[in-house]
């Protein structure tokens, strides 16, 4: 069973914003920071479970159980009900890429316990400052 922790940082709501994705559970982790173009805090959120989900397959790993661990109870609740109010594009593509897989178990954890995550979200929040301002 692969774990997938994801994390958005967003400065402003809308604003930049970054992700971050940790994969734990085939050998090394897999690492990503992402900056994002400016949105809101859960659209970022939404983003950034896409692109662990993303990271999953590319990895070759869709035939795996994946608990994705985010500290956005939104979605959560999204990939659970296959819904959320004014997110249905968000919804839709995580729930396509979710389809995927053997396997996705959503679960909701405070942001202490998703640390490493929320530090590659920072790192993609400062990516995506820095290129707004060149």
């Amino acid at each position: 069973m692969l774990k997938l922790y994801t994390d958005a940082a967003t400065k402003g709501n809308p604003g930049p914003s970054g992700a971050g994705i940790l994969i734990v559970g085939h050998g090394e982790p897999v690492e990503q920071s992402v900056a994002l173009p400016v949105m809101s805090n859960h659209q970022a959120e939404f983003r950034a479970a896409a692109l662990g989900l993303e990271a999953v397959i590319n990895q070759g790993w869709q035939d795996e159980q994946v608990t994705l661990i985010t500290d956005s109870q939104l979605v959560v609740d999204a990939l659970d009900k296959q819904y959320a109010k004014h997110f249905a594009a968000e919804v839709t593509a995580i729930v396509q890429l979710a389809d995927q897989i053997k396997l996705v178990i959503p679960t909701w954890r405070n942001d202490h316990n998703n640390r490493r995550a929320h530090e590659l979200a920072q790192v993609g929040l400062h990516a995506a400052e820095k290129r707004l301002a060149n």
